[in-house]
């Protein structure tokens, strides 16, 4: 079992920049390729970043490739997400999710761990 807590949602303007963490406990971290998602209102929950295991190799949805990064820090048990230039269109709840592969996956079926989901709003 591994419990994934996220922080750093908030209120910013558009262009703003928010880094959005995600602390893990439980199993180890090192084992699981880490991603965030998002689910705008009366949408279905759509990938937005991911990263494989020990970091080296990461992989973004077409629309934040260029302004958001994903990173972790395996010895902290914590993944990040910079968002920059922020758009009110990413304005939704933001999860991050752990899925024990080998391979990175960029699809919400395949990830077996979800923390509560933190909220960014970006005003316009």
């Amino acid at each position: 079992q591994v419990q994934l807590v996220e922080s750093g949602g908030g209120l910013v303007q558009a262009g703003g920049s928010l880094r959005l963490s995600c602390a893990a406990s439980g199993r180890i971290f090192s084992n699981y390729v880490m991603g965030w998602f998002r689910q705008p209102p009366g949408k279905e929950r759509e990938f937005a970043a991911a990263i494989s295991r020990g970091g080296s190799n990461t992989y973004y949805a077409d629309s934040v490739k260029g302004r958001f990064t994903i990173s972790r820090d395996n010895a902290k048990n914590t993944v990040y997400l910079q968002m920059n230039s922020l758009k009110p269109e990413d304005t939704t709840v933001y999860y991050c999710a752990a899925d024990l592969s080998t391979v990175v996956r960029t699809t919400s079926v395949t990830f077996d761990y979800w923390g509560q989901g933190t909220q960014v709003t970006v005003s316009s």
